[in-house]
């Protein structure tokens, strides 16, 4: 079984930072690009890109908080 780190430094807490600000900017860039898109397949593909960018933010927090 691999070693795991039980904590982070300062630096890589500060990326960590700057990657959930990232993914929950697009998340909601795309959500709103979706809603404003009068084209319904572009819009569904929006959608679609906002919810990776969630779930790779969610995934993020969730390995935080683990």
């Amino acid at each position: 079984m691999p070693n795991t780190p039980t904590s982070i430094s300062t630096k890589e807490l500060s990326g960590l930072e700057d990657i959930l600000g990232i993914e929950e900017t697009l998340a909601s860039k795309y959500k709103t690009y979706s809603g404003m898109c009068n084209d319904p397949i572009l819009s569904k593909k929006f959608t679609a890109v906002a919810n990776r960018h969630q779930k790779h933010f969610n995934t993020l927090v969730g390995y935080l908080n683990g």
